[in-house]
């Protein structure tokens, strides 16, 4: 999926490219149970690194940040040196439909906000051979809250990803592919509005002026104040779902 220049500039600087928190990230490794010493980790899909930085003071371990968008990772190495990380995270650019790691080279592979690009089922899958025997996954993803969504809803959805699917439906996807569910929960909504959407609602309010003569921008700003709106009126009939499984041998 590629995304225009003015997408980047929104997103530029943000603590999140994804709803999310600290929060949020140390609750799901909560499910995880007892991780062995300073685990190898794979970050997929990891932005800025807001999770890798948690996961990396966390665990000990050394974490492997991986990222297609080059301005991102630098930003990670920056804020890793800030917090004296630096040796516990490794930026590499990569897309993650073309890891090259070797199997079994991971105890804890790792996703917030990202398997989208793939499918949730295809990245669950793709990713199993990653994990050491017994090694963790961690994902989140968008799912539906309702059997009936409103048709706003669903059609903005239909539009921005047809895939998004239930709660149930993952969990039995992630069982189909070789995965004991430790557990699952719904973000709340201050991992949408407080750590995500209102960010960008400032970054837009100082853009929108700065390029009045671009249409183009305009179209991006636009798509992305209707993405905060849909869900600040919809935001009951969908969320992302964090879902923890092991590698199940």
């Amino acid at each position: 999926m590629e995304l225009p220049p003015m997408f980047f500039e929104v997103h530029r600087d943000m603590p999140r490219q994804g709803p999310g928190s600290d929060d949020s990230t140390l609750r799901a490794l909560r499910l995880a149970g007892p991780l062995p010493t300073a685990p190898d980790i794979l970050d997929i899909g990891c932005g800025p690194g807001a999770q890798t930085l948690c996961l990396a003071r966390a665990t000990g371990g050394l974490v492997t940040a991986v990222d297609t968008h080059q301005p991102f990772l630098d930003d990670l190495a920056a804020r890793a040196a800030e917090a004296g990380l630096s040796e516990k995270i490794i930026p590499r650019n990569q897309s993650m439909c073309a890891l090259a790691d070797p199997d079994g080279a991971y105890d804890v592979v790792w996703s917030e906000g990202a398997v989208y690009f793939m499918g949730f089922e295809a990245g669950a899958g793709a990713w199993r051979r990653l994990l050491r025997p017994g090694g963790v996954l961690g994902l989140s993803e968008a799912v539906w809250l309702t059997d009936t969504p409103p048709a706003e809803a669903r059609a903005f959805w239909d539009s921005e990803y047809p895939a998004i699917t239930s709660v149930g439906e993952n969990l039995d996807l992630l069982a189909r592919s070789g995965y004991r569910v430790l557990g699952h929960f719904i973000l709340p909504s201050s991992d949408w509005m407080d750590g995500y959407y209102l960010p960008i609602r400032a970054r837009l309010a100082i853009l929108r002026p700065l390029h009045a003569g671009n249409p183009g921008a305009q179209e991006v700003f636009a798509l992305e104040e209707r993405e905060i709106r849909m869900y600040e009126e919809h935001g009951d009939s969908y969320g992302y779902a964090f879902f923890v499984a092991r590698r199940d041998d």
